[in-house]
Order: C-alpha cells, then structure tokens, then sequence
C-alpha cells in the first residue's frame, strides 16, 4: 500500500473516531433535546442546510463538554430567571444559578468557535 493511500484511510478513520466519541457524548441527551435546540437555534440563525449542520454540531460540542443533568439545570435557571421581580430573582442571582448559566454559556461559546 503507497503512503497517500494509507494516510487517506488513517485520516478516515481518525475523523470516524471523532465522529463517534461526539454521537456518543450527544446520545447521554434525549433525542427531543437534541432536536429541541438545533430546531430554535434555526429559527434563530437561518432556515437551511448548512444552519443545521452548524446547530447540529453546536449542540453535539455542548453535550461532549457538560453534561445532559447540567445542561437541564442550566437551562432551568434560565428560563425561571426571565420571571419578572422578585420572582425570579432566586433564579438569576444565587450561586448556584450563577455558576450553572456560566458552565452553559462557556460550553456554546465554545461550540460557537468550533461550528459558527
């Protein structure tokens, strides 16, 4: 076998690799999950074939660097912190809300370099 040929097929098969280690860190996430984020960051970004390439990819970076558990109770503080007032002030401002949308943020800015 010639060099070219053998470095297409490692290169292949690292890129397989990849692949897989990403599905498999996106598969801890319920598929509806999954589709419920890559659905609204189309809305957000464009309706087409390379945005959801790009939100797919975004979600599967976020689920490899937190986990699902962390994801749902990032996205909780968010949602219940847009309550008005006092309300909702629990869920913006405590420690463990702070350091939650933190993880959560730092995970899609992230994924943002690495697909956006």
């Amino acid at each position: 076998m010639n060099m070219a040929k053998f470095m297409r097929i490692a290169l292949a098969a690292t890129a397989s690799l990849a692949f897989c280690a990403t599905a498999k860190a996106a598969s801890n996430y319920p598929t509806t999950v999954l589709a419920e984020y890559v659905y609204g960051c189309m809305k957000a970004n464009g309706e087409n074939r390379d945005m959801l390439q790009r939100c797919s990819c975004s979600i599967d970076v976020i689920a490899d660097i937190i986990s699902y558990d962390r994801y749902v109770t990032a996205e909780t503080f968010k949602q219940m912190g847009l309550v008005p007032g006092e309300k909702g002030v629990l869920f913006r401002q405590s420690a463990p809300a702070k350091a939650a949308t933190t993880d959560l943020k730092q995970a899609q800015a992230e994924a943002d370099i690495r697909c956006f």
